[in-house]
């Protein structure tokens, strides 16, 4: 996916709101795939069973945007950036969303209190499988 707008990133984490059965993931993500797709936007999203941490990459427009509709999103309660920045090359280049979900409960929790590249450097060490 190439672009010739400045790339950006954003590091979020959020809950899965109590209302939401699990099923809504698969939903989540699908949508999100061609949402992507369709506005230059790449990135990784893990889920832990109540909590996801997503890795956005794009154009840095589209990215502001998409984080404003997950805030809007009743299915996402507590939005909370982690990181956000100019970014010189994509990560996730090769797919519009990757989805993995984590069996450590507490690892999007320790996730959660750091901030800028720290947090991005922990989130990509996660022990996450590709689904």
């Amino acid at each position: 996916m190439q672009t010739s707008h400045p790339l950006y990133e954003v590091l979020y984490v959020s809950t899965l709101s109590v209302d939401q059965p699990l099923s809504a993931i698969a939903t989540i993500a699908a949508k999100a795939r061609v949402h992507n797709r369709d506005h230059g936007i790449t990135g990784l999203l893990v889920f832990d069973g109540s909590r996801f941490c997503q890795q956005l990459e794009g154009p840095e427009r589209e990215v502001r945007a998409l984080l404003q509709r997950i805030r809007n999103d009743p299915r996402h309660i507590y939005v909370e950036v982690l990181h956000d920045a100019p970014l010189s090359q994509r990560r996730f280049q090769n797919f519009s969303l990757g989805f993995s979900t984590l069996e450590d409960e507490n690892a999007l929790e320790k996730l959660e209190s750091l901030r800028g590249l720290r947090a991005v450097q922990t989130f990509a060490a996660l022990p996450i499988e590709m689904g």
